[in-house]
């Protein structure tokens, strides 16, 4: 029986997850994702064109592949459809190639509207939601009262409207009033859309798959370090964005698990509130987001930016047994003179060499400093290419992780990716 890889995230996400499951798609029969929803934008660009998906898995575009939406995804019609014909229109066809599992569980309206309401009640303890009704949908999921994609084929109405029931009295106890009816509108379309795909039992596909030999490469959102179990809590997501939530997402063994790809980005990038030790308020920082553009890709959101993490990087490779690190956007870092690395933390009159359960409070990084390579190398397409300064630095993060860089990214196109 084949194994199932594994590409996620080993920072706050926005690594560039989407180019590197395009990158590596050839490769497999299947691209599944696992976990979470449309609050998450993969970003994808080649041949002039630039892709954001939310929903759909980053394979899409590689012709023949079977894409599956796994159980572990959080899904909005109305998005999802928005997604779906944008792709569409631009030459892709979806429906024989796009699968949907039955156990997915569905972003109501309601939840949209509780989202904002349970943001709204936590006044300056904001967590910095998308907004996009994530949190609430996992949380019906786990407090056993959710809808999923399976209830559309079964007694739909009856199921809706209990839920729909449920939320508002929800939203009239929180003194937040809203209508509805246009978005119930869209998110009625939507379903009506959605129905037009194959809807699976995902779990026994992707498993008779593997024992025929069959080759899946599942695909996770957002990072490791906003995994609900191990992320920064509670600025983190509702899902586990970990390697084991995989297993979960997909309903694949944990032995039938084998590479696990972690991606990284050359610096550090974070969304919305929550800790940042190796965060930037300087000069350095705002060339990172003006070079790297770092804006959210769905939300338009500005990323803070910092100096690469080793300490959170060590724990992330940790918790999800990567076997092999991606390095992204090392050519943001082309124009500076000193390029700084956190190989420890001193808090609290002590120096603190492993990712602890908080990183609140005063943290003060203990950095290792490097020379910049000072060149542009978004031309580069080997190795051997690399300055010597860059190289040093590629060098230094396999010593210190133990675990080799196999891929660089140099840009953002498809063809800007270098394999060792």
């Amino acid at each position: 029986m084949e194994k199932v890889d594994v590409v996620l995230g080993l920072q706050w996400g926005d690594e560039g997850k989407g180019k590197v499951v395009d990158v590596l798609t050839p490769r497999y029969q299947v691209v599944a994702r696992f976990q979470g929803g449309p609050n998450a934008g993969h970003t994808l660009e080649f041949e002039g064109e630039k892709y954001v998906l939310r929903s759909i898995p980053s394979g899409i575009f590689q012709g023949g592949k079977v894409n599956i939406i796994g159980n572990g995804v959080v899904l909005d019609p109305i998005l999802f459809r928005e997604e779906a014909e944008a792709l569409v229109a631009s030459g892709h066809d979806l429906t024989r190639r796009l699968y949907i599992s039955k156990r997915a569980h569905l972003i109501l309206p309601t939840h949209r509207m509780l989202d904002a309401a349970y943001e709204a009640a936590k006044g300056s303890a904001k967590i910095g939601t998308t907004g996009k009704g994530i949190g609430p949908t996992y949380t019906d999921k786990v407090s056993r009262t959710g809808m999923r994609v399976g209830d559309l084929l079964g007694d739909f109405e009856a199921t809706y409207a209990a839920a729909k029931a449920r939320h508002q009295a929800i939203l009239r106890s929180l003194g937040y009033e809203c209508d509805i009816t246009e978005l119930e509108k869209k998110w009625m379309e939507g379903v009506e859309y959605l129905k037009r795909f194959r809807i699976i039992d995902s779990e026994q596909t992707i498993n008779d798959l593997l024992a025929e030999g069959g080759s899946v490469l599942a695909e996770g959102a957002q990072g490791t370090l906003l995994d609900v179990d191990f992320g920064s809590y509670p600025f983190v997501t509702s899902s586990n964005t970990v390697c084991a939530g995989a297993c979960t997402g997909l309903g694949v063994a944990p032995n039938r698990i084998g590479e696990v790809f972690g991606i990284f980005k050359a610096y550090c990038t974070r969304v919305g509130s929550g800790p940042f030790p190796t965060e930037l308020f300087d000069a350095d920082g705002e060339r990172m987001c003006s070079i790297g553009h770092e804006f959210g890709a769905v939300t338009g959101r500005r990323r803070r930016c910092g100096w690469l993490d080793m300490v959170a990087l060590k724990y992330s490779i940790m918790v999800n047994g990567v076997t092999q690190l991606i390095m992204m956007k090392s050519d943001v870092l082309n124009d500076f003179d000193t390029i700084k690395v956190a190989v420890a933390y001193r808090m609290q009159g002590r120096t603190v060499e492993h990712f602890p359960y908080s990183v609140e409070g005063d943290v003060e990084p203990v950095y290792r400093e490097f020379k910049g390579w000072k060149c542009d190398i978004s031309g580069m397409r080997t190795y051997e290419e690399f300055p010597a300064e860059l190289k040093s630095y590629v060098e230094f993060i396999e010593e210190q992780t133990g675990v080799p860089v196999k891929i660089i990214s140099v840009g953002p196109d498809r063809a800007a990716t270098i394999v060792r």
